[in-house]
């Protein structure tokens, strides 16, 4: 099992990376998420049912979990959402919705103290486990923005190249939406979103930054790093509950085999 404090090292480093993803508000069932061995569990500010007092409560589940590194979706790319998820102890932020060089540059600038940034100095929780010093903190949170439009497809290359930045993130069902399709996974589209994914993994790789995912299931974790992205992020705590509810049911009403 990774430790937490290596994790942006290893991101940095193009490391194989698997993480989780959590949207509920119930800090018991992440702490145990992230004591599965998971290298990271994100908790999501963007699209989660969870509030700023929830994603304190995860973060502090995930490090009680002594295992995975807990990180943040946050909801835009504003600094003082990315400030207060870094306060909070996130060892890294996932900003959605970045469509050029410059938003990715000003995500960065969030994540960093002066001289290097804007972070404003006020680490409420995260200087139990992360610095203490600024420049230490600098270097110890990982900053990654999401490929999921067709402005931020097209200028990927110029993304990647930010000084500071240390990986993209491919929302796919945005990117499938932005790619034409109906919803999510619609096959018609399957084509142009596999060339999609082959061109921010090139553009990753030659700036020689991390390139992550968001997955479905498992399997397509595994076939996703198997085709170049240096991390994959498993489906959701509340998708997988949904689904194990659903089998048990269906066995219950078959009855016995």
């Amino acid at each position: 099992m990774s430790t937490a404090v290596d994790f942006s090292a290893r991101l940095r480093g193009r490391e194989r990376l698997l993480g989780y993803w959590v949207v509920c508000d119930n800090p018991v069932a992440t702490e145990r998420l992230a004591g599965l061995g998971y290298d990271y569990v994100c908790v999501d500010g963007q699209h989660g049912l969870i509030d700023y007092a929830g994603w304190l409560a995860g973060l502090t589940a995930i490090d009680a979990a002594r295992g995975s590194a807990g990180i943040v979706r946050v909801p835009a790319n504003d600094p003082a959402w990315i400030g207060r998820a870094l306060d909070a102890g996130a060892r890294g932020v996932i900003v959605p919705l970045v469509d050029t060089a410059e938003e990715a540059a000003a995500a960065v600038r969030a994540c960093r103290y002066p001289p290097r940034g804007v972070r404003s100095y006020g680490p409420s929780r995260s200087n139990l486990r992360i610095g203490p010093s600024p420049a230490e903190a600098n270097e110890q949170v990982a900053c990654v923005v999401m490929i999921e439009t067709a402005d931020g497809l097209a200028n990927v290359a110029e993304i990647c190249a930010v000084e500071g930045l240390d990986a993209v993130y491919v929302g796919p069902s945005d990117l499938t939406l932005a790619l034409g399709g109906r919803a999510p996974g619609d096959p018609a589209v399957a084509d142009r979103l596999d060339a999609a994914l082959k061109t921010v993994v090139g553009a990753a790789e030659r700036a020689g930054i991390g390139c992550g995912m968001h997955c479905a299931d498992g399997a397509t974790a595994a076939r996703r790093l198997g085709a170049g992205f240096t991390f994959a992020t498993v489906s959701s705590d509340l998708h997988h509950l949904e689904e194990a509810a659903a089998a048990h049911l269906r066995e219950a009403r078959q009855g016995p085999a």
